[in-house]
């Protein structure tokens, strides 16, 4: 065995030349799959980063009616959904892939604030004691909200830096009186997400999915909320799942719990209902689009990999031809058919190993140097690669095996009577 790997890298090296156009095509082919590969699982990679962002594996589930997110700004207080309570988000905590849960009201456009005279537009929310812990908030500058906010309508407020900028500039916010509603609240501190997310904004809908935090938020508590738009409202929540892998099963079972609110209540039949915005569903659905788009790619950088077979199968029926003689004379002292044939394939499983080899090296400089080019993370796929060495030496195998077994087949007599 290894003399006859050794007897193949002679043959190899004293064809230098000939030996590298052989392998071009599979150099060729395996560099191109490995870098559509390494550019499939950086893309996939990128996708869920822009949808889920800092890895919180937060879920929001919300009031629907029919296929449209129930705007409260707009229809109103819906008749006979309920909010829920602590004993809900006691039972929502028991269910599968759920962590913790938070529920919270929302306007995605702030109504009357103001600070003097510089109006706010962007959001407002009426927050549980839970949902700075569930969605990975922590307070930069004052104090957050205690228990006694909650306990007491105190009319104190959080805002996040962007509503901060917005509205004071350069002033330092904490302390500083902001009306809402002709109410005046007390900001009191200054949040700031623990882990940071940049989103790449490359299209109209990764823009319309994040624009609407471009002017801040300003946080309530839930007892606040009231004193400002004047009754209770039904709750969106926020599910923090066990992991990104859980965050599609429990915003499910989000959703079945709090449907089974509305059923009981008996106003399914206006159309409403909680959904999960399931963002890993979503990024999942357009990795799928992408690896279906990337694999016909595949599929073509394959063809180079077959005409690399040829050129393999090509060059080994010329070596049968000038070693007629060579192959005649072992067969003359005796060498047995199969160990000629095994010769000749382990040649052509030789030669086309260097070529994977130095294709998936090819590939993996060509992956970094679209990963710079193209401003996105690098990734390198291992079991592609050595999927793809693997592979290259199997088309040694296949497309040698025409000249292995004409070299196997030769005449002893007839070889040798050959120049």
């Amino acid at each position: 065995m290894f003399s006859s790997i050794s007897q193949a890298f002679q043959s190899i090296l004293s064809h230098k030349l000939r030996s590298f156009l052989t392998m071009l095509g599979i150099i060729i082919g395996i560099a191109a799959i490995i870098s559509i590969i390494s550019t499939i699982k950086c893309t996939n990679e990128q996708i869920k980063e822009n949808l889920i962002g800092a890895g919180n594996n937060v879920v929001t589930v919300q009031l629907y009616q029919n296929d449209m997110a129930y705007e409260m700004m707009y229809y109103g207080n819906p008749t006979g959904v309920l909010q829920a309570d602590a004993e809900d988000a006691e039972a929502m905590r028991k269910l599968s892939g759920i962590r913790d849960v938070s529920f919270y009201t929302y306007r995605e456009y702030a109504d009357r604030v103001f600070y003097r005279n510089t109006p706010f537009n962007g959001q407002i929310y009426g927050v549980d004691e839970n949902y700075f812990k569930v969605n990975g908030y922590q307070i930069r500058r004052g104090r957050g909200f205690v228990e006694r906010d909650f306990s007491s309508v105190q009319k104190n407020v959080l805002l996040d830096d962007v509503a901060a900028r917005s509205l004071f500039g350069t002033e330092d916010p904490v302390g500083k009186i902001l009306e809402i509603t002709g109410e005046p609240f007390t900001v009191i501190g200054i949040l700031e997400r623990k882990s940071s997310f940049e989103p790449v904004i490359n299209s109209k809908e990764d823009y319309e999915l994040y624009a609407t935090t471009e002017n801040g938020t300003i946080y309530l508590t839930r007892t606040a909320w009231p004193v400002v738009y004047r009754f209770d409202e039904p709750q969106m929540v926020d599910v923090s799942a066990e992991s990104t892998e859980d965050m599609t099963a429990a915003g499910k079972a989000a959703e079945d719990y709090l449907n089974q609110n509305l059923i009981a209540a008996d106003v399914l039949h206006n159309g409403l209902s909680y959904r999960s915005n399931d963002l890993l569903e979503r990024a999942e659905q357009l990795q799928a689009m992408s690896n279906s788009a990337n694999q016909q790619l595949i599929w073509i950088a394959g063809i180079s990999l077959l005409v690399g077979g040829v050129g393999v199968m090509n060059i080994m029926l010329v070596n049968v031809t000038e070693r007629t003689a060579e192959i005649g004379l072992r067969k003359a002292v005796g060498a047995k058919r199969r160990r000629i044939l095994a010769q000749f394939l382990i040649e052509a499983s030789v030669l086309t190993g260097i070529g994977g080899l130095l294709g998936a090296a090819g590939g993996v400089g060509l992956s970094q140097l679209l990963s710079k080019f193209m401003e996105t993370p690098s990734a390198v796929s291992i079991p592609a690669i050595i999927a793809a060495v693997a592979f290259s030496v199997l088309i040694g195998l296949v497309f040698g095996l025409l000249p292995a077994l004409k070299a196997s087949k030769l005449n002893p007599i007839e070889a040798l009577r050959r120049d």
